[in-house]
């Protein structure tokens, strides 16, 4: 009988477990509820499709490119990801596809490891999503401070314009790792032989784009730039790099470029991958919200549709993708109402893919430098680092520490920076935040039941002092190296209701001052502490000799009940002493 019973119990949790992660896979899959939204307006969706497909064309061109992975990967991630994001993923009007922040990443693996690092990089980020949604990871990058956001996208922005600086110059890259160095030496270059033709093709595409979008927002500028400069290059015969062959069509699906003795080393990569791909785009799902009036994403679901779509975009040649928040500001305020409007964008592209690659080879690589420098420069929004600025000095070092990390290291080291003295800075605050306070005896308490000139006795002898937020490692010892050098009194109470938080550090700093105060005749009283408190205190024993004793009190006035009847009973003994 006990056999069976201790069979059956390894089944029922693995039933258990079973049904709990089924549950799990259904809360992240997408419902009827969400497939019906895309009905609700197929029109709107239509056009806003299109017009962000036309916004799209030259980014995914642009940060293909400049990935390393060449224009065929842009594509082919803008149509894979951009279609299984947007069905699987939690935001009805998030676009997916290669980003700016993303190229950040990719170019130094490319170097090391070749597209086909890449690759595998991207089908790994894409693993670590999928658990991230399934683990219900979504809803900590909640937690990522403003400073922190705007120093990485500021230090992005500059990243992405220094790719640029080579192919805008049309001079070959140098090689170097870091960007600023690469920019320095393409200028150099540049001084030595000028071409002046790219300069003149990647500053009048970045000034039209620039330029129209303040006059005219709702037209698509960058592809009207860089279609007239590939005609003005082509009509005048001009010597030119251009993207060069493009294939017609994605490729089959293939896990030829999987180098499974590589996976170790890429390990970390594909973290930081994932780490940024969950981060921009739960982020995109955010500023997709607050730009509409009655949407809010999944966070997890999006986790999962970015997983999804990174796990099958490499097998067609494309890269890691995220959400873009660029391309889903087009989209919502092209008028999408579902996420159709982001699949119909994707076959938009799939159609540019199979009819007019020999159209799209044609285009000059400064051109697409000119249109992502001008995209790094609208990544800056002014008006915020201003006011994040101007909000205290110690947001404005997380800035500017996050931004000065991401030029100088990596995406994923500025980020862990920033969130260290974010959490530095906080953890300072609240330390700040946490005071003793010297109490009349019955402050906040009923009329006490004795005269005035007794209670004013009481409180020549008896000091209350009141303990307000957190007692813990960062900011305990401040104030209560205060409390354990009082003197001149009898007794003290301490009052521990208002306490927010306490860790083990504060705990023991509080029994070395309670022990302090005893080994001068002080009679010490605690009153208010609540129950988990209390169960902190006890656990390193620090109120074993007050719990003896009976001088741990639920309420103040039973702690004053008792300090006055000890010091009635000093008075007592001190006259007894006289007499005799």
């Amino acid at each position: 009988m006990s056999g069976t019973s201790d069979d059956i119990a390894p089944s029922s949790a693995l039933t258990a477990s079973a049904r709990r992660a089924g549950a799990r896979l259904r809360a992240v899959l997408p419902n009827r509820t969400t497939m019906a939204t895309m009905g609700r307006s197929p029109r709107k969706d239509l056009l806003a499709g299109l017009t962000v497909a036309i916004v799209a064309l030259p980014l995914a061109l642009g940060f293909g490119v400049a990935s390393g992975a060449g224009a065929e990967a842009g594509l082919a991630t803008a149509v894979v990801a951009g279609a299984l994001a947007a069905f699987f993923g939690g935001s009805n009007l998030q676009v997916s596809g290669p980003t700016g922040a993303m190229t950040v990443v990719l170019v130094p693996i490319v170097h090391q490891y070749g597209t086909a690092g890449v690759l595998t990089v991207g089908l790994l980020a894409g693993v670590l999503l999928l658990a991230a949604a399934l683990g219900g990871a979504g809803r900590f990058m909640a937690y990522v401070p403003a400073p922190v956001v705007e120093g990485f996208t500021l230090g992005i922005a500059a990243v992405i314009g220094l790719q640029q600086v080579p192919a805008a110059l049309g001079v070959r890259p140098s090689g170097a790792e870091n960007v600023a160095v690469a920019a320095r030496d393409a200028v150099a270059d540049f001084a030595h032989t000028p071409h002046l033709v790219a300069l003149a093709l990647a500053t009048g595409v970045a000034a039209v784009m620039l330029i129209g979008a303040r006059l005219r927002p709702g037209i698509p500028f960058s592809l009207l730039a860089v279609a007239a400069a590939t005609l003005v290059t082509g009509l005048a015969g001009l010597d030119v790099a251009t993207i060069g062959h493009l294939p017609s069509g994605l490729p089959a699906p293939s896990l030829a470029f999987l180098r499974l003795g590589e996976v170790p080393h890429l390990a970390t990569a594909a973290l930081a991958v994932a780490a940024l791909a969950a981060l921009e785009s739960l982020m995109s799902a955010t500023a997709a919200d607050a730009m509409s009036v009655s949407e809010r994403h999944d966070s997890d679901r999006e986790l999962f549709g970015q997983g999804i779509a990174n796990l099958v975009a490499p097998l067609f040649g494309g890269v890691a993708a995220t959400g873009a928040i660029a391309r889903t500001a087009v989209n919502v305020r092209s008028g999408a109402a579902s996420r159709l409007a982001a699949l119909v964008h994707a076959a938009v592209l799939a159609v540019v893919v199979f009819a007019a690659a020999p159209l799209v080879s044609g285009i000059p690589l400064a051109a697409l430098a000119g249109v992502l420098i001008a995209t790094a420069v609208r990544m800056v929004e002014v008006a915020s680092l201003r006011a994040l600025a101007r909000s205290g000095r110690g947001e404005a070092a997380i800035l500017a520490l996050t931004a000065g990390a991401t030029l100088a290291f990596d995406l994923v080291t500025a980020v862990v920076v920033g969130l260290l003295v974010a959490g530095a800075l906080a953890l300072r605050q609240v330390a700040r935040s946490a005071a003793l306070t010297k109490v009349a005896l019955h402050e906040g308490l009923p009329p006490a039941d004795h005269h005035a000139e007794e209670q004013a006795l009481l409180a020549d002898h008896i000091v209350a002092y009141r303990i307000d937020g957190p007692v813990f490692f960062a900011g305990a010892h401040r104030f209560l190296l205060e409390l354990a050098e009082t003197t001149d009194v009898k007794a003290v109470i301490l009052r521990l209701s208002r306490v927010s938080a306490i860790d083990a550090t504060g705990a023991l700093m509080l029994g070395d001052a309670i022990t302090k105060l005893e080994r001068r005749n002080i009679l010490v009283l605690v009153s208010g502490a609540r129950e988990d408190h209390l169960r902190t205190l006890d656990a390193l024993g620090v109120l074993d000799t007050l719990h003896a004793e009976h001088r741990v009190f639920a309420a103040t006035p039973d702690a004053i009940g008792y300090a006055r009847r000890h010091l009635t009973g000093v008075q007592a003994a001190a006259a007894e002493k006289g007499r005799r």
